[in-house]
């Protein structure tokens, strides 16, 4: 199950689970949209795959439990700020590759 992390691992910033900010990668690392843009070009620091707009997990439960009050947003914080240099580096010829060639 999608974990939900609950900020940006660069800014701390908040990402609640209805945020239209939050972006992930196929490992489920978390950054806000200024980030992904600004910060890592759309390359995750991690990986080095790119960024999805994360999921929205339903507030309500419309079917078979499945939503928030059943299956919570994690709360556990993983605040990894990019180092511009390394990072900057690492992005350089990957982020001219499109993510899904990558």
């Amino acid at each position: 199950m999608l974990e939900l992390r609950p900020t940006c691992e660069h800014y701390n910033r908040s990402l609640p689970p209805d945020s239209l900010e939050a972006r992930i990668c196929s490992y489920e690392c978390t950054f806000c949209t200024a980030c992904v843009a600004d910060v890592l070009h759309n390359v995750c620091q991690n990986c080095g795959g790119g960024f999805v707009s994360r999921p929205i997990r339903p507030s309500k439960n419309w079917k078979g439990n499945n939503y928030l009050g059943n299956d919570p947003a994690s709360t556990t914080v993983k605040h990894r700020p990019v180092d511009p240099t390394d990072h900057h580096t690492f992005a350089a010829t990957l982020k001219t590759i499109p993510p899904e060639q990558r």
